[in-house]
């Protein structure tokens, strides 16, 4: 399968690059960005982005990227803090300009190039800088240009490697989905097939071929996200699959006996329902901190869940299903955080238990 790995700098917009590239009919993963470069060409991606970042090239903790990157003879966009890291990893300059952009920006081309092949010269774009690339890695070409960006567009064709200042995955920018496709199209040379109803079928066969006979357990909140993970598998592996619902009394009214109906009647999955509304309450009685909260919730969710799946004998495997915007809004690894999630931030400090060291699907 074709796939473009978007690797992550701890921009909230990470996961939209990964979304639009998909939107574009492209399978793509976000990684974090010291993944080793082995492992990233052992995948054999069709192309790679360097996502933006929250931080300054030049800062003390700045994220950095192996240069041999730029080695593998794979397409690489640098978008942002992905460029600014491009540009000063391969020996151009990244400066305080003292002009920061924020917000419609217009973007002025100087010649076509790739990315921006068969667009207007003039358009807006959508910025959000206080670094500015001044001068480019030698065999790149500055292709546009804003009042305060004299680089805001670099390529080097002969390389496959291509910078853009702007957010071409936000709405903000009218013709940034062209902009990632002429990129996906035109340099990575990836074909428009990917399907969610390809995903299924392909996850369902990796699901199958990993764990085989083994029995799995799943986590179960009654959320889209480990809803989703639990169908999948249990597609998968059927009745090996057994799924612990943590009833903590939060839900909406009446959502509890939903979730248990169309698990145990109509899928007729394997489900354990643990009624746990009276220790969750108690617990939060009185704590009125928001993320006090939170934390009380994933540790508790988890507490119950070891404890359950020790009564489970011969498991091998755990499900965890997690939307992107849990994991954006937890800001796990470098990003900020905006609120912690049980199943993400919200985990315990040891959340590596007995149950969690698991293999997980």
């Amino acid at each position: 399968m074709e796939t473009v790995l978007v690797l992550d700098f701890g921009a909230q917009y990470s996961q939209l690059i990964a979304r639009r590239v998909r939107e574009c009919r492209v399978y793509s993963e976000l990684i974090p960005y010291d993944t080793p470069v082995s492992e990233i060409a052992a995948r054999k991606p069709k192309g790679l982005i360097l996502s933006g970042g929250p931080a300054s090239v030049y800062a003390d903790d700045a994220l950095s990227i192996d240069p041999r990157i730029f080695e593998l003879g794979v397409p690489v966009l640098g978008i942002c803090y992905g460029m600014q890291l491009m540009t000063h990893t391969l020996g151009g300059t990244v400066a305080k300009t003292g002009n920061s952009e924020f917000g419609k920006t217009e973007l002025r081309l100087s010649r076509e190039g790739i990315l921006f092949d068969d667009l207007p010269e003039r358009q807006i774009c959508w910025m959000s800088h206080r670094d500015s690339v001044t001068e480019p890695p030698a065999g790149f070409e500055s292709t546009g240009s804003t009042d305060s960006s004299p680089v805001a567009v670099m390529e080097n064709p002969d390389r496959r490697l291509f910078g853009i200042q702007c957010h071409p995955e936000v709405a903000h920018t009218p013709h940034g989905t062209d902009i990632l496709k002429n990129f996906l199209f035109n340099a990575c040379d990836c074909s428009p097939t990917w399907t969610v109803v390809s995903i299924i079928e392909e996850s369902v066969a990796a699901i199958r071929e990993q764990v085989g006979d083994h029995k799995v357990i799943c986590g179960l909140s009654g959320g889209v996200d480990s809803s989703t993970a639990a169908l999948l598998v249990y597609r998968a592996v059927g009745d090996n699959l057994t799924c612990i619902f943590v009833d903590h009394g939060l839900l909406r009214m009446n959502e509890a006996e939903q979730v248990i109906d169309a698990f145990e009647n109509h899928f007729r999955v394997p489900l354990v329902h643990v009624r746990a509304q009276d220790k969750f309450l108690k617990l939060l009685s009185g704590v009125t901190e928001p993320e006090q909260k939170r934390k009380i919730i994933g540790e508790q969710f988890i507490r119950i869940f070891e404890a359950e799946a020790r009564r489970l004998k011969d498991t091998r495997f755990l499900v965890q299903g997690t939307l992107y915007s849990d994991v954006i809004e937890s800001g796990t690894r470098d990003a900020a955080r905006i609120k912690s999630h049980h199943n993400v931030g919200g985990l315990p400090v040891d959340k590596i238990g007995r149950a969690w060291r698991r293999e997980r699907v």
